[in-house]
Formats: structure tokens, sequence, C-alpha cells
């Protein structure tokens, strides 16, 4: 749920204020030689974008689906560390 009742207005206010490119709706998103392919629903279809980086995205529904655990599953990892990650993430931006 958007904090900002539903009204698409965080992120693009966001882009306004640093400057970044946007891509809003996004259904579907790639890494293309540094930068992002956002595949986004319009009202005559799909749009496709291409932002360069950094850049802000706001996301669709269909943008993720859901992969649930099974009880198998979790009594594995149950007790296992889990194992540090490079806060610079993979684009080398925090």
């Amino acid at each position: 749920q958007a904090i900002d009742d539903d009204c698409n207005q965080t992120g693009q206010l966001l882009a306004a204020m640093l400057d970044w490119p946007q891509g809003t709706f996004a259904s579907r998103v790639g890494l293309e030689e540094g930068a992002l392919r956002v595949e986004r629903e319009v009202d005559g279809g799909l749009e496709t974008l291409r932002l360069r980086l950094p850049a802000v995205l706001t996301a669709d529904l269909r943008l993720n689906e859901p992969r649930y655990a099974t009880l198998p599953n979790i009594m594995v990892r149950h007790g296992t560390p889990t194992p540090a990650r490079d806060p610079a993430g993979p684009w080398g931006t925090p």
C-alpha cells in the first residue's frame, strides 16, 4: 500500500527533487549496459522505457510474483545465519 493514498505522488516528487529520471508503474525491470529497461502498462498496452542510472522507480502490482516458502524449506533454513550483503547493492549506489 502506498504512503501517499495511492496518488502516485511520492516517486514523482522524489525524482523531481533529485533531478533523476523516473519510471512509474513498473511491471518489469531489467538492467542493460548501465541503464534500466522498464516496462509499464499504459491505457494503450505496454510502454518500454530506457532510463539512465540513478533513477527512481515506482512499482505496479504485477512487478512481484509472490513466492511461498514450504515447511520443509523453512525447517532447513531455521537456525542458519543470514550472510552479510554489501549495502552499496549491485549498481554501486546505496
